[in-house]
Protein backbone atom coordinates (compact mmCIF):
# COMPACT_ATOMS: atom_id res chain seq x y z
CA UNK A 1 0.00 0.00 0.00
CA UNK A 2 1.45 3.52 -1.01
CA UNK A 3 1.61 6.21 1.50
CA UNK A 4 -0.94 8.11 -0.17
CA UNK A 5 -3.31 5.40 0.76
CA UNK A 6 -2.26 5.62 4.42
CA UNK A 7 -3.14 9.32 4.55
CA UNK A 8 -6.48 8.81 3.17
CA UNK A 9 -7.14 6.30 5.71
CA UNK A 10 -5.90 7.96 8.96
CA UNK A 11 -9.19 10.15 8.72
CA UNK A 12 -11.85 7.34 8.93
CA UNK A 13 -9.67 5.86 11.77
CA UNK A 14 -9.67 9.34 13.77
CA UNK A 15 -13.56 8.89 13.03
CA UNK A 16 -14.09 5.41 14.38
CA UNK A 17 -11.90 5.32 17.62
CA UNK A 18 -13.99 8.61 18.32
CA UNK A 19 -17.10 6.46 17.69
CA UNK A 20 -16.25 3.88 19.67
CA UNK A 21 -15.00 6.21 22.62
CA UNK A 22 -18.49 7.88 22.68
CA UNK A 23 -20.32 4.20 23.10
CA UNK A 24 -18.33 3.49 26.00
CA UNK A 25 -18.50 6.58 27.85
CA UNK A 26 -22.60 6.23 26.94
CA UNK A 27 -22.03 2.39 28.21
CA UNK A 28 -20.56 3.75 31.52
CA UNK A 29 -23.06 6.56 32.21
CA UNK A 30 -25.92 3.75 31.80
CA UNK A 31 -24.35 1.71 34.29
CA UNK A 32 -23.55 4.34 36.67
CA UNK A 33 -26.90 5.51 36.29
CA UNK A 34 -28.08 2.49 37.34
CA UNK A 35 -25.72 1.51 40.00
CA UNK A 36 -27.05 5.04 41.58
CA UNK A 37 -30.56 3.57 41.18
CA UNK A 38 -29.77 0.65 43.13
CA UNK A 39 -28.06 2.45 45.82
CA UNK A 40 -31.00 5.18 45.98
CA UNK A 41 -33.42 1.87 46.14
CA UNK A 42 -31.05 0.30 48.96
CA UNK A 43 -30.83 3.14 50.94
CA UNK A 44 -35.02 3.82 50.85
CA UNK A 45 -35.57 0.08 51.79
CA UNK A 46 -32.85 0.65 54.63
CA UNK A 47 -34.25 3.68 55.98
CA UNK A 48 -37.87 1.27 55.91
CA UNK A 49 -36.35 -1.62 57.55
CA UNK A 50 -34.75 0.50 60.46
CA UNK A 51 -38.06 2.00 60.60
CA UNK A 52 -39.62 -1.24 60.96
CA UNK A 53 -36.85 -2.83 63.35
CA UNK A 54 -37.60 0.50 65.67
CA UNK A 55 -41.10 0.49 65.80
CA UNK A 56 -41.20 -3.56 66.58
CA UNK A 57 -38.49 -2.69 69.41
CA UNK A 58 -40.48 -0.47 70.97
CA UNK A 59 -43.35 -2.71 70.49
CA UNK A 60 -41.86 -5.55 72.30
CA UNK A 61 -40.62 -3.26 75.23
CA UNK A 62 -44.39 -2.48 75.76
CA UNK A 63 -45.04 -6.15 75.77
CA UNK A 64 -42.40 -7.06 78.13
CA UNK A 65 -42.96 -4.01 80.24
CA UNK A 66 -46.85 -4.94 80.16
CA UNK A 67 -46.15 -8.74 80.89
CA UNK A 68 -43.75 -7.76 84.41
CA UNK A 69 -46.80 -5.80 84.98
CA UNK A 70 -48.99 -8.93 84.73
CA UNK A 71 -46.51 -11.11 86.60
CA UNK A 72 -46.22 -8.97 89.60
CA UNK A 73 -50.16 -8.64 89.79
CA UNK A 74 -50.43 -12.34 89.58
CA UNK A 75 -47.62 -12.78 91.99
CA UNK A 76 -49.16 -10.18 94.80
CA UNK A 77 -52.70 -12.79 93.81
CA UNK A 78 -50.66 -15.69 94.53
CA UNK A 79 -49.11 -14.30 97.84
CA UNK A 80 -52.41 -13.43 98.49
CA UNK A 81 -54.45 -16.66 98.08
CA UNK A 82 -51.36 -18.63 100.60
CA UNK A 83 -52.65 -16.05 103.09
CA UNK A 84 -56.37 -17.07 102.28
CA UNK A 85 -55.27 -20.76 102.20
CA UNK A 86 -53.16 -20.63 105.17
CA UNK A 87 -55.82 -18.84 107.18
CA UNK A 88 -58.11 -21.57 105.53
CA UNK A 89 -56.16 -24.65 107.26
CA UNK A 90 -55.95 -23.12 110.54
CA UNK A 91 -59.73 -22.74 110.26
CA UNK A 92 -60.42 -25.76 109.57
CA UNK A 93 -58.40 -27.05 112.17
CA UNK A 94 -59.61 -25.30 114.80
CA UNK A 95 -63.51 -26.85 113.18
CA UNK A 96 -62.11 -29.83 113.80
CA UNK A 97 -60.43 -29.69 117.38
CA UNK A 98 -63.59 -27.31 118.57
CA UNK A 99 -66.30 -30.55 116.77
CA UNK A 100 -65.07 -34.02 117.08
CA UNK A 101 -67.47 -36.52 116.52
CA UNK A 102 -70.11 -37.85 119.45
CA UNK A 103 -68.80 -40.75 120.68
CA UNK A 104 -71.29 -43.55 121.09
CA UNK A 105 -69.52 -46.19 123.71
CA UNK A 106 -70.79 -48.68 125.42
CA UNK A 107 -69.98 -51.73 127.25
CA UNK A 108 -71.40 -54.70 127.17
CA UNK A 109 -70.32 -56.50 130.72
CA UNK A 110 -71.89 -59.81 129.66
CA UNK A 111 -70.31 -60.23 126.62
CA UNK A 112 -67.06 -58.63 128.44
CA UNK A 113 -67.07 -61.60 130.65
CA UNK A 114 -67.78 -64.05 127.75
CA UNK A 115 -64.78 -63.22 125.81
CA UNK A 116 -62.48 -63.23 129.23
CA UNK A 117 -63.53 -66.61 130.02
CA UNK A 118 -63.11 -67.71 126.51
CA UNK A 119 -59.50 -66.44 126.83
CA UNK A 120 -58.68 -67.69 129.62
CA UNK A 121 -59.98 -70.86 128.49
CA UNK A 122 -57.05 -71.03 125.80
CA UNK A 123 -54.30 -69.01 128.39
CA UNK A 124 -51.16 -70.51 127.18
CA UNK A 125 -51.92 -72.52 124.36
CA UNK A 126 -49.88 -73.03 121.65
CA UNK A 127 -51.00 -70.88 119.05
CA UNK A 128 -51.99 -71.81 115.51
CA UNK A 129 -50.21 -69.00 113.26
CA UNK A 130 -52.67 -67.42 110.31
CA UNK A 131 -49.92 -66.98 108.31
CA UNK A 132 -46.51 -68.79 106.81
CA UNK A 133 -44.44 -65.91 108.64
CA UNK A 134 -40.97 -67.42 109.82
CA UNK A 135 -38.51 -64.67 110.23
CA UNK A 136 -36.96 -63.20 113.46
CA UNK A 137 -35.19 -60.47 113.92
CA UNK A 138 -31.27 -60.73 113.20
CA UNK A 139 -29.61 -57.70 113.96
CA UNK A 140 -30.47 -53.32 113.22
CA UNK A 141 -29.16 -53.60 109.63
CA UNK A 142 -29.21 -49.64 110.19
CA UNK A 143 -30.35 -46.65 111.40
CA UNK A 144 -31.74 -42.94 110.62
CA UNK A 145 -32.32 -39.90 112.77
CA UNK A 146 -35.33 -38.18 111.24
CA UNK A 147 -35.44 -35.06 113.75
CA UNK A 148 -36.10 -33.93 117.05
CA UNK A 149 -39.69 -33.13 117.43
CA UNK A 150 -42.10 -32.32 120.38
CA UNK A 151 -41.57 -33.99 124.13
CA UNK A 152 -39.35 -36.33 125.25
CA UNK A 153 -41.64 -38.76 125.12
CA UNK A 154 -44.13 -39.82 122.24
CA UNK A 155 -44.87 -42.03 119.26
CA UNK A 156 -44.51 -41.59 116.08
CA UNK A 157 -46.34 -44.63 113.32
CA UNK A 158 -47.32 -45.37 110.12
CA UNK A 159 -50.43 -47.28 109.68
CA UNK A 160 -49.29 -51.23 109.98
CA UNK A 161 -51.83 -52.62 107.76
CA UNK A 162 -51.96 -50.00 105.16
CA UNK A 163 -50.11 -48.58 102.23
CA UNK A 164 -50.78 -45.33 103.17
CA UNK A 165 -48.07 -42.85 103.57
CA UNK A 166 -49.44 -40.71 106.29
CA UNK A 167 -47.27 -40.32 109.65
CA UNK A 168 -49.11 -40.08 112.61
CA UNK A 169 -47.51 -38.13 115.90
CA UNK A 170 -48.83 -38.68 119.81
CA UNK A 171 -46.60 -35.68 121.03
CA UNK A 172 -46.06 -36.60 124.95
CA UNK A 173 -47.67 -39.84 127.15
CA UNK A 174 -51.31 -37.90 127.95
CA UNK A 175 -53.40 -35.52 125.46
CA UNK A 176 -56.09 -35.36 123.42
CA UNK A 177 -54.71 -34.08 119.73
CA UNK A 178 -53.23 -36.48 116.91
CA UNK A 179 -50.89 -34.74 114.15
CA UNK A 180 -51.03 -36.29 111.24
CA UNK A 181 -48.23 -35.61 108.32
CA UNK A 182 -49.64 -36.21 104.53
CA UNK A 183 -45.74 -37.78 103.62
CA UNK A 184 -42.50 -38.11 105.58
CA UNK A 185 -41.30 -35.35 103.49
CA UNK A 186 -43.62 -33.08 105.33
CA UNK A 187 -42.65 -34.52 108.52
CA UNK A 188 -39.35 -34.18 107.95
CA UNK A 189 -38.58 -30.76 106.44
CA UNK A 190 -41.10 -28.86 108.95
CA UNK A 191 -40.51 -27.99 112.79
CA UNK A 192 -43.66 -27.05 113.45
CA UNK A 193 -47.07 -28.41 113.12
CA UNK A 194 -48.48 -26.33 110.90
CA UNK A 195 -48.29 -29.08 107.67
CA UNK A 196 -50.41 -31.22 109.98
CA UNK A 197 -53.96 -32.18 110.53
CA UNK A 198 -54.82 -32.27 113.44
CA UNK A 199 -57.81 -34.74 115.04
CA UNK A 200 -59.09 -33.98 118.74
CA UNK A 201 -59.87 -37.40 120.25
CA UNK A 202 -63.31 -37.76 121.91
CA UNK A 203 -61.83 -38.98 125.30
CA UNK A 204 -58.05 -38.37 126.34
CA UNK A 205 -55.20 -40.72 125.62
CA UNK A 206 -52.67 -41.72 127.90
CA UNK A 207 -48.91 -43.38 127.59
CA UNK A 208 -47.25 -43.96 124.32
CA UNK A 209 -48.84 -47.84 123.71
CA UNK A 210 -51.60 -46.71 120.66
CA UNK A 211 -51.40 -47.90 117.19
CA UNK A 212 -52.72 -47.34 113.63
CA UNK A 213 -53.91 -50.14 111.92
CA UNK A 214 -56.08 -50.38 108.84
CA UNK A 215 -57.11 -47.00 108.82
CA UNK A 216 -58.03 -47.24 112.80
CA UNK A 217 -56.75 -45.56 115.98
CA UNK A 218 -56.33 -48.06 118.74
CA UNK A 219 -55.66 -45.75 121.62
CA UNK A 220 -55.67 -46.31 125.40
CA UNK A 221 -58.08 -44.10 127.10
CA UNK A 222 -56.93 -41.83 129.65
CA UNK A 223 -59.71 -42.44 132.42
CA UNK A 224 -61.49 -44.56 133.77
CA UNK A 225 -61.19 -48.50 133.48
CA UNK A 226 -57.86 -49.13 130.84
CA UNK A 227 -60.33 -49.00 128.01
CA UNK A 228 -59.32 -49.83 124.04
CA UNK A 229 -61.13 -47.60 121.74
CA UNK A 230 -61.16 -48.03 118.32
CA UNK A 231 -61.45 -45.04 116.34
CA UNK A 232 -62.39 -44.48 112.46
CA UNK A 233 -59.82 -41.92 111.15
CA UNK A 234 -61.41 -41.56 107.90
CA UNK A 235 -65.03 -40.22 109.56
CA UNK A 236 -63.89 -39.71 113.47
CA UNK A 237 -65.91 -41.29 114.48
CA UNK A 238 -65.64 -44.27 117.61
CA UNK A 239 -66.26 -47.55 116.19
CA UNK A 240 -65.50 -49.69 119.44
CA UNK A 241 -64.66 -50.51 122.41
CA UNK A 242 -63.48 -52.93 124.66
CA UNK A 243 -62.42 -53.16 128.65
CA UNK A 244 -59.34 -54.63 129.16
CA UNK A 245 -60.13 -57.93 131.11
CA UNK A 246 -57.20 -57.93 133.46
CA UNK A 247 -57.94 -56.42 137.14
CA UNK A 248 -55.08 -54.03 138.86
CA UNK A 249 -53.22 -53.28 135.87
CA UNK A 250 -49.66 -51.72 136.18
CA UNK A 251 -47.09 -50.13 133.85
CA UNK A 252 -46.37 -53.02 131.47
CA UNK A 253 -42.39 -51.63 131.38
CA UNK A 254 -40.46 -50.80 134.13
CA UNK A 255 -38.76 -48.01 132.55
CA UNK A 256 -42.35 -46.52 130.92
CA UNK A 257 -44.43 -45.84 133.93
CA UNK A 258 -46.82 -43.80 131.83
CA UNK A 259 -47.50 -47.27 129.49
CA UNK A 260 -50.33 -49.54 130.71
CA UNK A 261 -51.31 -51.78 127.99
CA UNK A 262 -49.12 -51.41 124.44
CA UNK A 263 -50.79 -52.51 121.25
CA UNK A 264 -48.80 -53.90 118.73
CA UNK A 265 -49.38 -55.69 114.70
CA UNK A 266 -47.47 -57.74 112.94
CA UNK A 267 -47.57 -59.90 110.31
CA UNK A 268 -50.06 -62.34 112.54
CA UNK A 269 -52.66 -59.38 113.79
CA UNK A 270 -53.33 -57.65 116.27
CA UNK A 271 -51.51 -57.92 119.50
CA UNK A 272 -51.78 -56.66 123.60
CA UNK A 273 -48.56 -56.15 125.76
CA UNK A 274 -49.71 -55.51 129.31
CA UNK A 275 -49.06 -56.66 132.87
CA UNK A 276 -51.35 -57.27 136.03
CA UNK A 277 -50.72 -57.03 139.34
CA UNK A 278 -51.73 -61.00 139.57
CA UNK A 279 -47.85 -61.98 138.14
CA UNK A 280 -46.41 -58.39 138.26
CA UNK A 281 -43.01 -59.12 137.58
CA UNK A 282 -43.74 -60.47 133.88
CA UNK A 283 -45.47 -59.06 130.76
CA UNK A 284 -48.40 -60.88 129.63
CA UNK A 285 -49.63 -60.96 125.66
CA UNK A 286 -52.95 -61.68 124.18
CA UNK A 287 -53.45 -62.12 120.58
CA UNK A 288 -56.70 -59.83 119.68
CA UNK A 289 -59.66 -59.21 117.15
CA UNK A 290 -59.28 -56.33 115.30
CA UNK A 291 -63.13 -56.20 113.72
CA UNK A 292 -64.40 -56.62 117.46
CA UNK A 293 -61.73 -55.99 119.79
CA UNK A 294 -62.42 -59.94 121.10
CA UNK A 295 -59.29 -61.34 123.06
CA UNK A 296 -58.59 -64.71 121.13
CA UNK A 297 -55.97 -66.11 123.41
CA UNK A 298 -53.63 -64.87 126.35
CA UNK A 299 -49.97 -65.35 127.13
CA UNK A 300 -47.73 -65.35 130.58
CA UNK A 301 -44.41 -64.83 129.21
CA UNK A 302 -41.66 -64.89 130.98
CA UNK A 303 -39.92 -61.40 130.10
CA UNK A 304 -39.59 -59.70 133.24
CA UNK A 305 -40.77 -56.10 133.39
CA UNK A 306 -38.01 -54.92 135.28
CA UNK A 307 -35.63 -52.91 133.00
CA UNK A 308 -38.03 -53.40 129.78
CA UNK A 309 -38.53 -50.15 128.16
CA UNK A 310 -40.76 -51.35 124.76
CA UNK A 311 -41.71 -54.27 122.95
CA UNK A 312 -42.54 -54.77 119.63
CA UNK A 313 -44.53 -58.43 118.15
CA UNK A 314 -42.85 -59.92 114.81
CA UNK A 315 -44.44 -62.98 113.27
CA UNK A 316 -45.77 -63.68 116.42
CA UNK A 317 -43.04 -63.37 118.55
CA UNK A 318 -43.04 -61.29 121.27
CA UNK A 319 -39.55 -58.97 121.57
CA UNK A 320 -38.98 -57.18 124.92
CA UNK A 321 -36.21 -54.14 124.78
CA UNK A 322 -34.09 -54.05 128.22
CA UNK A 323 -32.08 -50.55 129.12
CA UNK A 324 -31.20 -49.45 132.52
CA UNK A 325 -32.72 -46.70 134.80
CA UNK A 326 -28.89 -44.65 133.74
CA UNK A 327 -29.51 -44.91 130.07
CA UNK A 328 -27.07 -47.42 127.86
CA UNK A 329 -27.74 -49.32 124.64
CA UNK A 330 -31.14 -50.96 124.27
CA UNK A 331 -31.05 -54.30 123.26
CA UNK A 332 -33.61 -57.10 122.73
CA UNK A 333 -33.10 -59.30 125.70
CA UNK A 334 -36.41 -61.70 125.93
CA UNK A 335 -38.38 -62.89 122.94
CA UNK A 336 -41.49 -65.77 123.29
CA UNK A 337 -42.80 -66.86 120.16
CA UNK A 338 -46.48 -67.66 120.69
CA UNK A 339 -46.35 -70.57 118.42
CA UNK A 340 -43.51 -72.32 119.84
CA UNK A 341 -41.07 -71.93 116.81
CA UNK A 342 -37.97 -69.93 118.03
CA UNK A 343 -36.83 -70.93 121.92
CA UNK A 344 -35.78 -68.11 123.56
CA UNK A 345 -32.35 -69.40 123.74
CA UNK A 346 -31.98 -69.33 120.35
CA UNK A 347 -33.03 -65.97 119.04
CA UNK A 348 -30.12 -63.99 118.55
CA UNK A 349 -29.22 -60.68 121.25
CA UNK A 350 -30.41 -58.03 119.45
CA UNK A 351 -28.57 -54.53 120.43
CA UNK A 352 -29.91 -50.80 119.55
CA UNK A 353 -26.84 -48.44 119.12
CA UNK A 354 -27.14 -45.89 122.06
CA UNK A 355 -28.23 -42.56 121.10
CA UNK A 356 -29.83 -39.80 123.69
CA UNK A 357 -31.72 -42.02 126.62
CA UNK A 358 -34.18 -44.36 126.50
CA UNK A 359 -37.16 -45.46 124.49
CA UNK A 360 -40.64 -43.94 125.18
CA UNK A 361 -42.18 -45.71 121.86
CA UNK A 362 -40.87 -48.71 119.29
CA UNK A 363 -43.85 -49.38 116.53
CA UNK A 364 -43.10 -52.01 114.07
CA UNK A 365 -43.69 -51.65 110.43
CA UNK A 366 -44.52 -55.55 109.06
CA UNK A 367 -44.78 -53.85 105.63
CA UNK A 368 -41.45 -52.29 105.73
CA UNK A 369 -39.78 -54.31 108.38
CA UNK A 370 -38.48 -51.31 110.33
CA UNK A 371 -39.31 -49.80 113.95
CA UNK A 372 -40.49 -46.32 114.48
CA UNK A 373 -38.94 -45.04 118.04
CA UNK A 374 -38.87 -41.83 119.78
CA UNK A 375 -35.92 -41.48 121.73
CA UNK A 376 -35.84 -38.13 124.36
CA UNK A 377 -37.63 -36.94 121.49
CA UNK A 378 -35.62 -37.54 118.60
CA UNK A 379 -37.70 -39.44 115.87
CA UNK A 380 -35.59 -42.31 114.98
CA UNK A 381 -36.23 -45.69 111.82
CA UNK A 382 -34.55 -48.55 112.78
CA UNK A 383 -34.18 -51.24 109.37
CA UNK A 384 -33.96 -54.96 110.73
CA UNK A 385 -32.47 -57.72 109.10
CA UNK A 386 -34.73 -60.75 109.23
CA UNK A 387 -33.51 -64.72 109.11
CA UNK A 388 -35.72 -67.45 109.37
CA UNK A 389 -36.23 -68.51 112.81
CA UNK A 390 -34.74 -72.24 111.93
CA UNK A 391 -31.54 -70.65 110.67
CA UNK A 392 -30.68 -68.54 114.14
Amino acid sequence: MGPWRCLLLLPLFAVVVEAQQQQFMEYVERRLTLLEERISQWHDQSSRYSTELRDFKNQVLGMLETAEKEREAMRSEAESAAVRVDRLEREVDYLETQNPAPPCVEVDETLMEKQVATAKQRKNDKYTKLTDCSDTIASVRAMKILKRFGSTSGLWTKDAAGNSEKIYVFDGTANDTVYIFPRMREFTLFSATRKAARIKLPYPWVGTGHLVYDGHLYYIRQQGPFQVIKFNLANKTVVDSSVFPAEEQIPVFGLSPFTYIEMAADEEGLWAIYATKEDEKNICLAKLDPTSLDIEQMWDTPCPRENAEGAFVVCGALHVVYNTRLPSRARVQCVFDVSGTLSPEDASLVYFPKRYGSHSSMKYSPRERQIYAWDDGYQIIYRMEMKKKLEV
